[in-house]
């Protein structure tokens, strides 16, 4: 057993971050995510972390500068969330194509305007079609476990793909909890040996070409653009494996359990079930055992890893209940619903039959999930047994105690 501390998710954050041994940090400071780079700039202050730091201007230069570390072979980390992963979008957009291995912590923020700076999970889901492998954590240990196994599954020869470790911004940034620190020993054990790039490292004694023109006037033309998007989507359906793989690994060592893709809670006799994702789910389970105490036949599935989406495992625990209310903390404006709503819906199209659901929207700009809004949706998932299906999407936390509405 490690070492227990008290801390909360950044820290947590921190502290996974110094575990894996990076050779290269580069982060700009912003709400929520700002404290976990103090953390790490503490820890190298400390000589705790033996990394660089790099201090840059803001994000678009933190992640221009780490493509170049990967390239040439480091260990990279960075953090941002809001505003600064908007600003940092055309490297972020450009890391996956290039197969570069960087792990970032997205400490998730609502979208502006209005003007907002506490959580949500807004900024994740809004780029959650760029390429990176995105997995949410449920609490401050598992934000630091997730840490050090993104590094591996980042690193895999059959992946080589940026990973995203999310966590709820306010609620486990500055949520504080017991966490036990794994031994340093154990952790290199269980990474390795550093392989960052093994295919396509910056050397001098080989020099070579990085991202090179594929259309135009001498360019290959677009079948090697086609090659590099088909081998970017084969990485990421490989991510599945790799990522339930190395979640095996972490606790056959460290003897703690996640559920890789999709946790399935209570869902043995359950008539119908609740999804949520992030630091939700633990009010959310609260609440099921609350209601299973009153004999509701009620269950959790928690989604972990977001992208790739699981769509065997999310079947696999669709086919086991009869319906389900989906619990957004971010909208998808075109579809009047939540992201992870429209999600499951696509799941069902690989089901033998049609899964009432019900979406509902809640815990945005940092408002709270509480266990009687869990037990409002799950009498209303329960009516949708009947067909009772509402034709909107439910918003929880709406009454606005300003204007009366």
């Amino acid at each position: 057993m490690g070492r227990v501390i008290v801390c909360d998710g950044n820290e947590a954050a921190a502290w996974g971050v110094t575990l894996a041994r990076p050779d290269i940090v580069a982060v700009y400071p912003i709400t929520p995510q700002s404290s976990l780079a103090e953390y790490i700039s503490q820890f190298v202050a400390d000589g705790i972390l033996k990394a660089e730091l790099i201090d840059v201007e803001g994000e678009h230069s933190v992640l221009s500068v780490l493509q170049g570390a990967a390239l040439a072979g480091a260990r990279t980390f960075t953090a941002s969330c809001g505003q600064g992963l908007a600003f940092m979008f055309e490297p972020y957009f450009r890391t996956p194509p290039l197969r570069l291995p960087i792990v970032m912590s997205i400490v998730t923020r609502d979208g502006i305007s209005p003007q907002c700076v506490w959580g949500g999970q807004q900024d994740a889901m809004t780029v959650k079609e760029a390429g990176w492998i995105h997995m949410y954590c449920e609490n401050a240990q598992e934000i630091l476990d997730t840490i050090i196994m993104g590094f591996k599954i980042a690193e895999h020869p059959k992946v080589m793909l940026p990973v995203n470790v999310n966590h709820d911004g306010n609620y486990l940034s500055y949520g504080v909890e017991r966490v036990e620190l794994p031994e340093q020993k154990d952790v290199d054990a269980f990474l390795g040996e550093k392989s960052i790039n093994w295919h396509a490292a910056l050397d001098p004694e080989r020099p070579m070409g990085v991202d090179p023109l594929t259309g135009g006037a001498g360019g290959a033309g677009p079948a090697l653009f086609v090659k590099y998007r088909k081998g970017l989507c084969k990485g990421m359906q490989n991510a599945l494996k790799v990522i339930e793989d190395v979640h095996q690994k972490w606790a056959e060592i460290f003897g703690r359990a996640y559920a890789a893709l999709v946790e399935e809670y209570c869902l043995e006799g359950a008539d119908y079930a609740i999804v949520t994702i992030g630091s939700m789910s633990g009010g959310g389970k609260d609440a099921v055992d609350l209601m299973r105490d009153r004999g509701e036949k009620v269950g959790l599935i928690k989604v972990k890893t977001f992208r790739p989406f699981p769509l065997k495992a999310m079947c696999m625990a669709l086919s086991k209940v009869k319906a389900v209310g989906v619990v957004d903390r971010s909208v998808s404006f075109g579809w009047n619903s939540g992201p992870l709503y429209q999600e499951v819906l696509s799941s069902m199209y690989f089901l033998n039959r049609r899964v009432p659901t019900v979406s509902f929207i809640g815990g945005l700009a940092g408002s709270d999930i509480t266990i009687e809004h869990f037990k409002f949706v799950i009498n209303i998932t329960a009516k949708a047994l009947a067909g009772n299906i509402p034709p909107e999407p439910i918003w929880l936390n709406e009454k606005c105690t300003l204007c009366g509405d």
